[in-house]
């Protein structure tokens, strides 16, 4: 099959439709979300681009918000080539790609199988890179038992599962925090649009996928932004690593940061952002 497009979905070669919205005129950034979200969850920042000229794309990963509930291709290999696909259907050149959590290494691995003949540069926000779990060569990542814990309670619960998830994902348990309902109730729905296929299946990637090689493919300069007390992904173990094997990284902590920065921290991940295009 061939790529084919609408005015807000790319079927891809092996028919499955991926949703984008596309704003604005300008230079192109392509953002990739994390699990369980979908493209909205960057409207914050899309909207704040758009608005001082640059054209901002965010996609639905397969399976994830609307785009196709497909059973097959919940590989970070087929995200990658799903947004390989995006790119090249809306014939987009000299992008930015920026990616939060699991788009972090979904744009990673883009690079290491398409590289970077359309990147002019890259943001990875508290992404998984290089690798997120434990394994012979990352000792020190997340234990593969929280995985598992991750595939049980999606597998019984859930709704309720992704609820509690909320206060971790952005620091509502610290002590002192400014809790806010409707940031919970936005990732709850926005993961509760994502199929439960998806879902499941993608806890194996964005846990287990090795980006060490995909890194240092990414020549382009590239700013890794990560917050401190990011209880999802500890920083030591990914954004650390993951600056030293970037050939142009540079790494940008945000103290206190949780993980959720482009809602708990929006007005300086937008400040950042508008900072590194226009360098």
């Amino acid at each position: 099959m061939t790529i084919t497009r609408t005015s807000n979905t790319v079927t891809t070669r092996d028919g499955t439709t991926i949703y984008f919205t596309d704003w604005g005129h300008g230079p192109a950034v392509v953002f990739s979300h994390g699990w369980p979200l979908q493209g909205d969850a960057w409207e914050d920042q899309m909207m704040f681009l758009a608005g001082h000229g640059y054209r901002v794309v965010a996609h639905d990963r397969r399976g994830h918000g609307r785009s196709s509930k497909t059973w097959h291709g919940n590989h970070m290999n087929d995200y990658a080539d799903d947004l390989a696909q995006v790119i090249e259907a809306l014939d987009l050149n000299d992008v930015t790609l920026v990616g939060h959590s699991t788009g972090g290494g979904e744009v990673a691995r883009y690079v290491g199988r398409h590289g970077t003949g359309r990147v002019k540069g890259a943001v990875l926000v508290g992404a998984v890179t290089p690798q997120m779990g434990q394994s012979d060569a990352n000792p020190n990542g997340v234990p593969m038992s929280v995985f598992d814990g991750i595939r049980a309670g999606v597998k019984a619960d859930r709704a309720q599962f992704f609820k509690d998830l909320t206060g971790p994902f952005y620091g509502f348990n610290r002590e002192g925090a400014k809790d806010s309902q409707g940031m919970r109730d936005t990732f709850w729905l926005q993961g509760m649009q994502c199929s439960l296929r998806a879902a499941y299946e993608c806890i194996k990637q964005f846990s287990e996928t090795d980006f060490t090689e995909d890194l240092k493919k990414m020549t382009v300069p590239t700013l890794v932004i990560h917050g401190d007390d990011d209880q999802i992904l500890p920083i030591d173990t990914t954004a650390r690593r993951a600056v030293e094997l970037l050939p142009q990284g540079r790494l940008l902590v945000y103290e206190g940061g949780s993980h959720g920065l482009a809602y708990t921290h929006k007005d300086r991940l937008n400040a950042d952002l508008l900072a590194f295009l226009r360098a």
